[in-house]
């Protein structure tokens, strides 16, 4: 299968990050461990805009867009390490290109290059992938390609994307559906986020993430 979108050396937007936490942490046991509908646009996620791309609050929800192709911008909430979670969020992908890639990472580690991400695209490729510094990214799923599934319903309006991330393995989810899961232990636990990926030759992309959740995955 062509892939529509070159893995390779990424180039990252580097943005402010907030030590303190989002909006609705709670310290109940089953409740979220971290929640944000970006509706007062007064979280603590890391914002800015340049010539290559822009991450603000708008509408309610968390705009990210790039200015130039294959480009990856992402953003996270504040400097908090997670481990063995699940995190959803509901991606706003209406008249986004078919080759633009969004999705959640987990287990970042403080040099910010490193850790997972997990994405899929409106044209219903995805893949689950493995960053480290001063390294090519590594895709986990389908022999370092990207993969399609039939059960990501394709160009819709709107997406549910969801991640396990712990215990050795990261599943990815769209609308409830699991999708593809792997084995992986290099990193165990950090921080969380979500980010936009723009395909070849795709000089803007224009993603809304909102109803953000952080909840704790049960130990196996």
């Amino acid at each position: 299968m062509k892939s529509h979108l070159s893995k390779g050396v990424l180039a990252i937007t580097m943005l402010v990050l907030s030590s303190v936490a989002c909006s609705a942490v709670s310290l109940l046991g089953g409740g979220p461990l971290l929640q944000d509908d970006f509706n007062s646009g007064s979280g603590d996620w890391g914002l800015g805009t340049d010539t290559d791309s822009s991450v603000e609050y708008s509408g309610g929800g968390l705009r990210m867009q790039a200015f130039r192709d294959n480009y990856i911008v992402w953003s996270t909430p504040n400097n908090e390490e997670f481990e063995n979670v699940h995190v959803e969020v509901t991606v706003n992908a209406s008249g986004t290109d078919a080759t633009t890639a969004f999705g959640i990472i987990c287990d970042q580690q403080s040099v910010t290059d490193s850790g997972y991400y997990m994405v899929m695209t409106p044209a219903g490729e995805y893949a689950i992938a493995k960053a480290a510094l001063a390294q090519t990214d590594v895709f986990l799923t389908n022999n370092d390609q990207w993969a399609s599934s039939d059960a990501i319903t394709q160009d819709a309006a709107s997406y549910r994307v969801g991640a396990d991330c712990g215990n050795g393995r990261l599943t990815l989810y769209v609308d409830g559906k699991q999708i593809a899961s792997v084995t992986d232990a290099t990193y165990v636990k950090g921080a969380v986020g979500l980010q936009i990926w723009s395909g070849d030759n795709i000089s803007s992309v224009d993603v809304t993430f909102d109803d953000f959740v952080v909840t704790k995955l049960t130990t196996k």
